[in-house]
């Protein structure tokens, strides 16, 4: 059985150091039937049920059951976080962008075929990133100063134009995951590799809500339920009522010596779920994690 710290190596070597419209447009979305790797986020991002893979050559699409790509902007997208109007992100241009390296903080609200520059463009790549669904809030973990920002966690209401140091007392480990409620940003979930953690104020302090053994693997919310994926000695996936603290626990499709790395749940039909996992593997369930679907395996398409 793979240990708790060679899942906890994994995950940030794969995470930290591997460096739509409604209306398709055929130059810019092609058919894609090959292989997904080095996927840094994913969402549905937009309410064109598409679900939407950040990897470190652009953008790969699962819609209606088809699968898509990209035919430019082939950027390396880290912190990718998918909203209701698209997607922000930060990371490094690809060999077709004229974008600073790094990218800093963009977004898209065309399916990716734009960015728009929000801030810290060719200062900082923002690995640990988070932004509510609906508010477009942003809570991130600045890993330098910068020209704005000391190093450490901020939060922003307003794009970036503003940031407030937060503390977060109590958070511990190494930053593999965060994840804001999609309206209320007081909730705020992290996974690091001392376990998952919770705050109610917007990120000032946390609470661990993990047994302490365990690696914190993928945080996701939605309006009612933070979803957390956690390992120590096999994979676990939880549902956990933001209100009253209730938990059930998941079915996890057979995961050996694996564990969830992200969640996305379709906004437009709440009983479809994802994951990605550290080897590559994805599913969707589409009866709310009553059966698993495997629509990547190794990183190729099934």
């Amino acid at each position: 059985m793979l240990s708790k710290t060679i899942i906890t190596v994994t995950i940030i070597v794969g995470i930290f150091l591997a460096g739509c419209s409604n209306n398709q447009e055929e130059d810019f979305e092609v058919a894609s039937d090959g292989n997904i790797d080095h996927v840094h986020g994913m969402g549905y991002a937009g309410n064109d049920n598409g679900l939407y893979f950040a990897t470190h050559t652009g953008l790969k699409i699962l819609r209606n059951g088809n699968w898509y790509e990209t035919t430019k902007n082939f950027n390396d997208y880290m912190g990718f976080n998918a909203v209701d109007e698209g997607f922000y992100t930060s990371g490094h241009p690809g060999e077709d962008s004229d974008l600073p390296n790094p990218i800093g903080i963009q977004r898209s609200f065309d399916g990716g075929r734009t960015l728009e520059h929000l801030k810290f463009e060719g200062e900082t790549d923002f690995h640990a990133m988070a932004v509510g669904y609906n508010s477009h809030d942003i809570f991130l973990m600045n890993p330098a100063t910068n020209s704005e920002l000391e190093q450490g966690f901020y939060r922003s209401s307003d794009d970036g134009d503003s940031w407030e140091n937060v503390n977060a007392k109590g958070l511990a480990g190494e930053i593999l995951s965060l994840a804001i409620h999609p309206s209320n940003s007081s909730f705020v979930a992290a996974a690091t590799s001392t376990g998952i953690y919770l705050s109610e104020d917007g990120g000032d302090t946390f609470q661990i809500v993990t047994d302490g053994n365990d690696v914190g693997t993928a945080v996701f919310f939605n309006d009612d339920h933070l979803y957390y994926a956690s390992f120590s000695s096999s994979p676990e996936l939880v549902k956990r009522n933001v209100e009253n603290g209730e938990e059930v626990a998941i079915k996890l499709p057979e995961l050996e010596e694996d564990s969830p790395v992200y969640i996305a749940q379709n906004s437009q039909d709440e009983n479809q779920l994802a994951i990605y996992t550290i080897k590559g593997h994805a599913y969707l369930s589409e009866d709310d994690t009553e059966s698993w679907l495997q629509i990547l395996e190794n990183g190729q398409v099934k």
